[in-house]
């Protein structure tokens, strides 16, 4: 099955802050834009927020979940496709048709990519295993679980340093993991994690496992330096190192950074002729809700350019 399109029509492939600004700005500039998002409900990274949100210019929400509603709320007035649960398979950036799991075929004028980022994993046995058996989600959303329990925590950013802050308030001990001597966090956030009298760093060591029965009840780590090899008894473990692009769809098909960071120019033009990208998968610089709105409408506008010049 096929889906017929018009010389002004766009396909935003990914749901969260990039796609629907990107959206929005299709509908100004009097585009027939097509939003598609592989998850159930849009919204993409903020549905991962938990804390408050007070640095997006001139407004603050309580949770990401807040700030989804109050940009869908700005758009529902808007004419344009919305569909959920719809993950695209294969991109053909050369013809511009999408394919979905469902096997319909989306051909479009242009596409915009918005796909955002991943959590990076550790890929050590046992990570996928435990998932929601030990291993947390979100230290905010999760901290009463954790109370008078021990915690490790991979990572050594801003993420891993704030999530220890907040699980040591209800943990008996926190552990931070980290596979290097220096930390990449900022120095306020480090600065009051040694002060604190449960939390501890383990530096210069990686996670080799995670281990237990139906439970997380151990870790293994492994030094970076030594090998030597041993277990800590933990009962909780989060990880934070860093996120990845979820640029799978234009591997190899459009010009990427050593870390698969989808290369884009001042319009969010990809190195594809009428393939753009915006928001996350293209900014491993200032991965921000800000930026992510910003380069949606960039990139609107651009695509404005290419098809009705």
């Amino acid at each position: 099955m096929q889906t017929k399109i018009s010389g002004r029509s766009v396909l935003i492939i990914g749901g969260g802050p990039a796609g629907i600004s990107a959206a929005q700005w299709c509908c100004e500039l009097g585009l027939e834009a097509t939003l598609i998002e592989s998850a159930g409900e849009f919204g993409g990274q903020l549905l991962r927020i938990y804390n408050p949100i007070n640095n997006y210019l001139g407004l603050e929400t309580a949770n990401g979940l807040e700030l989804r509603e109050r940009f869908l709320a700005a758009v529902e007035p808007r004419p344009f496709v919305r569909r959920t649960s719809s993950p695209v398979t294969q991109l053909n950036t050369g013809d511009l048709v999408a394919t979905l799991a469902s096997g319909e075929v989306i051909k479009a004028s242009a596409i915009i990519l918005a796909t955002g980022v991943r959590r990076r994993k550790l890929r050590v046995a046992g990570e996928e295993m435990f998932r929601g058996k030990g291993i947390l989600e979100s230290g905010s959303r999760e901290k009463e679980q954790v109370a008078g329990k021990r915690v490790l925590i991979a990572g050594g950013g801003d993420a891993a340093i704030e999530n220890a802050l907040i699980l040591a308030e209800r943990a008996s001990r926190v552990m931070v993991v980290h596979r290097r001597s220096e930390f990449s966090a900022r120095k306020e956030f480090l600065d009051a994690a040694r002060r604190h009298p449960r939390i501890e760093f383990i530096t210069g060591d990686t996670i080799a496992e995670i281990g237990g029965i139906d439970h997380v009840e151990f870790v293994g780590l492994q030094n970076s330096y030594t090998g030597k090899s041993y277990k800590i008894l933990v009962d909780y473990v989060l990880t934070r190192i860093g996120v990845e692009p979820n640029s799978d769809l234009v591997l190899g098909k459009v010009d990427m950074d050593n870390r698969e960071y989808v290369l884009v120019d001042s319009h969010c033009r990809t190195s594809v002729p009428g393939v753009f990208a915006a928001g996350d998968v293209a900014s491993p610089v200032s991965p921000t809700i800000s930026s992510a709105v910003g380069q949606g409408s960039a990139a609107a506008k651009s695509v404005f350019d290419l098809v009705m010049r």
